[in-house]
């Protein structure tokens, strides 16, 4: 495999190319799996991320990016595992959603083990939103009515009922008051990515949008969305730093969604640390620190042993907190 002389941009890099490429030599292609429709969050990661690695050598023809949307990443899980468990040229994208349906069983007879974790590469912070002409004007306003009627908004979003983006909307009811009994009466659509939920919300179909920030900053930018709260600590950067936070309103709700990828689990060690190798440069690259800055997305990198360890435990808290609110026994 040839790199282009891109080395100097990557000087800061944990590794030396040369010494990857004799370890281990990725095929020409490779092949991004986005378990989700165009629009959301996992095409967006696995488009991103493949422009990074062609534009900086790491892959000298393309990434594909293939949609295969399915039970809340479950069919894109299913098929890495037994149709492609020893391809060391695919990569499969994975987030806080994934984690959220692993934790609650939802992937039947599958578990995380089943494949290598090999990193994040950033976190894409919650949001709530509304149509441009929603009556509601802040998140307390809508949490309000919740806690008056817990049939009252009907909220859509690119995960399964149960998974990520619906339980982000039911962190936020317990912490702004709404009874623990009511909390699932709340009623949530999934849909097969969030630029399909927020086309339901834009078009007055539903009352309101819980997902990504990615996924909704385009909508805004045209005016069709209106963003109540952003689920992070703080304020995030400009273009971004008009939207209040949950925090702000009174409600603690904070919901980083990692961006971040796996491979198959019968990929060998050597594959396994240049996929880990690699998603360390594209992090540290001036390429993909701008992707982050234009799409709002907030530092956190993890990768190898670090990030498996790290998905285990997310795993297991998000198991608990989704037992806590009755979403699973």
């Amino acid at each position: 495999m040839k790199f282009p002389a891109v080395k100097t941009l990557l000087a800061t890099a944990t590794f030396s190319l040369a010494a990857q490429a004799s370890a281990f030599e990725q095929s020409r292609t490779a092949e991004c799996i986005a378990p989700a429709n165009p629009g959301g969050g996992w095409d967006f990661t696995c488009r991103s991320v493949g422009n990074v690695l062609t534009d900086l050598g790491f892959i000298t023809g393309n990434v594909q990016t293939v949609n295969m949307p399915g039970a809340g990443g479950g069919v894109a899980f299913a098929h890495t595992i037994s149709k492609r468990d020893d391809d060391s040229a695919l990569i499969v994208a994975a987030s806080t959603a994934t984690t959220t349906r692993l934790a609650q069983g939802q992937f039947v007879g599958m578990d995380q083990e089943m494949v290598r974790w090999v990193g994040a590469l950033g976190a894409d912070y919650g949001v709530i939103a509304v149509s441009k002409d929603s009556p509601f004007q802040s998140l307390n306003d809508m949490m309000d009515a919740l806690k008056a009627d817990p049939h009252s908004v009907k909220f859509g979003g690119g995960s399964a009922a149960g998974g990520w983006d619906h339980l982000k909307v039911l962190i936020a009811g317990r912490s702004a008051g709404i009874e623990k009994a009511n909390l699932p009466k709340v009623k949530y659509l999934a849909f097969n990515g969030g630029a399909e939920a927020i086309t339901q919300v834009v078009g007055g179909h539903l009352e309101a949008f819980t997902g990504d920030i990615s996924e909704a900053q385009g909508f805004m930018e045209s005016g069709d969305l209106k963003v109540l709260a952003v689920l992070s600590e703080e304020r995030l950067p400009a273009p971004l730093d008009a939207i209040p936070t949950a925090r702000e309103q009174n409600i603690d709700a904070v919901a980083p969604n990692w961006r971040g990828f796996y491979v198959p689990k019968g990929v060998s060690d050597e594959a396994y640390q240049w996929w880990v190798d690699t998603m360390d440069s594209v992090y540290k690259s001036d390429n993909w620190q701008d992707v982050m800055e234009k799409n709002g997305l907030m530092p956190f990198h993890k990768t190898g042993a670090d990030f498996s360890t790290f998905v285990k435990g997310q795993v297991d808290s998000i198991k608990e907190i989704s037992t806590e609110i009755g979403l699973i026994k």
